[in-house]
């Protein structure tokens, strides 16, 4: 499924033009993605917890060269599965 398949099923489910489902599902993106920045846990129970995690610094290898290469730290985003979903998803 891609954005547009998910657009015209929020559609579908929700009763809503699919523009405004376009932009329901945007803005929903763009609050997660913000709380991420801010630092702020996002948890949607049933669905899942969206949380940054932040990764050290380290030293990896070129596989090619066998040269040691500096990794940066770096903060990513994380997604747990909540309890509903995995539930839903093992049926």
């Amino acid at each position: 499924m891609n954005k547009t398949d998910l657009i015209s099923s929020i559609a579908g489910i929700s009763g809503l033009s699919k523009r405004d489902s376009e932009k329901a599902l945007a803005a929903t993106i763009d609050a997660i993605t913000k709380a991420l920045i801010d630092g702020d846990k996002v948890q949607l129970v049933g669905f899942g917890l969206f949380d940054v995690k932040d990764r050290a610094a380290r030293i990896g290898r070129n596989p090619k060269t066998k040269e040691p290469i500096n990794i940066p730290a770096t903060r990513t985003p994380q997604f747990k599965a909540g309890k509903a979903l995995k539930d839903a998803v093992a049926k």
